[in-house]
């Protein structure tokens, strides 16, 4: 299957090609400016007072002190929003700054503005709250219980404000935040049975940029705003609420942003930084240390699952049927839409005639959860990966066999009912997977041992284990949201020669879009100069960076703007069919016109809102529904070694499998699906935040573990171009799956090791000792 042929003309640096990416030289030489690097004459700086208990009533608070010390300019709380006191991506839940009750850790109670970031510290300091502490509702199990005491004042319908991740998200009663139930078929009776609890542990996006922006007051009494985010028109709309103000007054600009993975999807210190610089007058920076940040962003969800397969003797699936816990934290972020993708896509890329799964996500008192790379898939696969080398076992068959004989294939059902229509490759990975070369024995050096240069084995103890896993995610925004997103493309002459200019509200994360939208302009319009311009909110959204919906979405956009564009230019030309070289070309490829000789002094330019093809919400009782756009598929293969005495894990190779669609810029695909595997391998084998009564133990990147240089093992990378109908190029989503089945894969090849059950990530040595 080929992906379809662009009417413009293949250029250097177009789709398909690995151009070098505009930040690369900058971001590697250090000259890059991220958001932490803002700086405005007469700057004053933010910082932020927030709860040491995960939940307590306010009784008062006092900032005299603070306003006291010389160099503070403002000290705000709850009773200085000028606005809307809550904000929320789904459900307006969460305070601007708490104003009766602390619900987390680190909950915002204050902010001040000051000349010195140390001043501002100090006047933080000098705030003083009288708390009434309360215990917590810390445990995801206990919250569900109808007998629970209930995080938020208890409602008919809670304020739904729709505007990310789309979740549909219904009234809440106690703590229960969302149930999704999936029903298909009536068989739950098997020949053999398989039975397993598994939990995942509370991961962090950990990227390296902290949380940070700058706020200047504009004098039309709006404000300014340079952020690092992944959805500037959400941040907008949210922002302006909260503000009182119009949107149009509300200006968004993306600044360098230092990582994402979905963290960003939710407001940190937007609102906080635009009040002080409305208050003061003074722009206003913010920036985050790295304990702070922990406490000011989502993490992924702790889930908590019970899994029942049931297959005949030959290994084929009956039923399955699941529960599936999620660890919501105090507000609802976008946990409706990750309970959703737990609930739909929660029993992997198999074909089963009969499902009974519940997905719940419930409020405790512990640190909001919300997007993170995979988003719902990631728990999920963890357990049904589990359950399929469990049953793999006991029916006598190899893992990737058992796999192979339950494969998804295109026309399948998934247990929603919607069809797979497009190419769904599943036993194609993992054969892939399962053919690639073995590594070899590890060689005397200790590096090469686990424990690595700590010397802890020469060998004795180590043993080698081999483990598969394949997963499955959704792309784009589900349930019937309507999602798009916009593009301006402006073609005209510039110094004698054609240019490109393209504009966007989509957030540039690292990922490579920015370098993807000049590839695309470049196909279409076949012209070599391409600028793409700064993304702010003077044109329409774009949507979020999230879902791996970007280069589909905003790449589409921006290919119709310029087939737009393209349309106008021929309409000019007797006899022209396509653009190549900066030239009109007829239908043998003569030249027909030059593009700057055509256009002279005139500019073309076209904006288009460009949407996927339609979905639709689930039935709320049965999970019915054509609810996912699209799905991407990934298979892994991991390789460690084991030293069973002390626990210690090195992997030492992972080959993986995952189609692409159209690899639009296959260096950056590559990348993608190494660094999605270096987060699966650090949910496997070491990154947890510990949260015990609702307190968090290690928020900083000493006690919280992410995997270095040192820890990736060499990988194999092999890309498949199966083009997808529906799509622009083909294309599929990309930075998603390599995060899915990595986890697995890897505890499946410790439990090969070990022959340890190993039912909760991350694994610690004390599981296998």
């Amino acid at each position: 299957m080929t992906a379809p042929v662009s009417t413009g003309t293949e250029t250097a640096g177009g789709v398909g090609s690995s151009p070098r990416r505009p930040d690369g030289t900058l971001k590697v030489k250090g000259e890059f400016a991220f958001s932490s690097d803002l700086f405005a004459d007469e700057m004053l700086w933010g910082a932020t007072l927030r709860s040491p208990h995960p939940r307590a009533r306010i009784r008062s608070i006092d900032i005299g002190k603070a306003l006291a010390l010389p160099g503070v300019y403002a000290v705000l709380t709850a009773d200085d929003v000028p606005g809307e006191k809550v904000y929320g991506l789904e459900i307006a839940d969460q305070p601007v700054l708490a104003f009766d009750e602390v619900r987390y850790q680190g909950e915002p109670v204050a902010v001040v503005a000051a000349e010195h970031p140390e001043t501002a510290r100090r006047a933080v300091a000098r705030i003083e709250v009288e708390y009434e502490v309360l215990p917590p509702v810390a445990d995801v199990r206990v919250a569900l219980r109808p007998d629970s005491p209930t995080v938020h004042p208890p409602a008919e319908d809670a304020p739904v404000t729709g505007g990310s991740e789309p979740g549909h998200a219904l009234p809440v009663h106690g703590n229960v935040l969302r149930h999704v139930p999936v029903r298909r078929g009536s068989v739950f009776e098997a020949d053999v049975v398989v039975t397993g609890e598994y939990e995942v542990g509370m991961q962090d996006q950990a990227f390296l940029g902290p949380e940070s922006g700058l706020a200047v007051p504009a004098e039309d009494g709006g404000v300014d705003l340079y952020i690092a985010t992944q959805w500037l028109h959400v941040d907008q709309r949210q922002v302006s609420a909260c503000l009182g103000l119009p949107p149009e007054l509300v200006r968004l600009t993306l600044a360098g942003v230092g990582g994402a993975f979905g963290a960003r999807e939710d407001l940190s210190m937007q609102v906080h930084a635009s009040m002080l610089a409305l208050r003061t007058g003074k722009p206003v920076k913010m920036v985050y240390s790295r304990e702070e940040s922990f406490f000011g962003h989502v993490h992924r969800h702790p889930a908590r699952m019970r899994y029942e397969h049931g297959a005949t003797r030959e290994g084929r699936l009956v039923y399955v049927r699941a529960r599936i816990d999620l660890d919501g934290g105090a507000y609802a972020s976008s946990s409706p839409a990750v309970a959703a993708n737990a609930a739909t896509l929660g029993i992997g890329p198999y074909d089963v005639p009969n499902v009974e799964m519940d997905a719940y996500v419930a409020y405790t008192n512990n640190p909001p959860c919300g997007a993170m790379r995979g988003f719902g898939a990631v728990q999920a696969c963890f357990a049904y990966e589990s359950q399929m080398d469990r049953l793999a076992e006991a029916v006598g068959l190899d893992p990737v066999e058992l796999r192979r004989i339950n494969a998804l294939e295109t026309g399948a059902l998934m247990p929603t009912g919607q069809v797979v229509e497009g190419p769904a490759p599943v036993a194609d990975l993992l054969a892939r997977v399962q053919a690639a070369p073995l590594p070899g024995p590890a060689t005397g050096d200790a590096r090469e041992q686990p424990g690595g240069v700590s010397n802890t084995t020469h060998g004795e103890g180590v043993v080698r284990g081999v483990g598969y896993a394949i997963g499955i995610k959704n792309v784009c925004f589900s349930e019937g949201f309507d999602d798009y997103a916009t593009a301006r493309v402006r073609l005209s002459v510039v110094g004698g020669e054609p240019a490109v200019l393209v504009h966007t509200a989509a957030a540039e994360v690292g990922q490579g879009l920015v370098t993807v939208q000049a590839q695309i302009a470049r196909t279409e319009l076949g012209v070599e100069t391409v600028t793409v311009a700064t993304a702010d909110t003077t044109v329409g959204s774009a949507g979020s960076t999230s879902a791996s919906r970007q280069t589909y979405m905003t790449g589409g956009a921006v290919k119709a703007a310029c087939e737009a564009v393209r349309r106008t230019v021929l309409s000019r030309v007797p006899g022209a069919v396509r653009l190549g070289g900066g030239m009109v070309l007829g239908p043998d490829g003569e030249a027909l016109s030059s593009l700057a000789d055509l256009l002279g002094s005139d500019v073309v330019e076209e904006t288009v809102e460009w949407r996927h093809r339609p979905t639709s919400s689930l039935d709320p009782a049965t999970g019915q529904g054509d609810a996912h756009v699209q799905y991407a598929f990934a298979a892994h293969r991991a390789v460690v070694d084991v030293d069973v005495e002390l626990g210690l894990v090195r992997v030492v190779e992972i080959t993986t499998a995952q189609d692409v669609g159209r690899a639009v810029h296959p260096q950056s695909v590559v990348g993608q699906i190494q660094g999605g595997t270096a987060q699966g391998l650090g949910l496997a084998l070491m990154e947890e935040i510990q949260v015990v009564d609702g307190l968090v133990r290690n928020p900083s990147f000493t006690d919280y573990l992410i995997p270095t240089i040192l820890d990736m093992p060499p990988m194999n990378v092999d890309v498949l171009e199966l083009a997808d109908p529906h799509s622009p190029y083909g294309l599929r989503g990309v930075g998603e799956p390599p995060t899915i089945s990595s986890t697995p894969a890897i505890v499946a090849a410790v439990r090969a090791a070990t022959g340890k059950p190993l039912t909760r990530v991350p694994i610690r040595p004390e599981h296998i000792v």
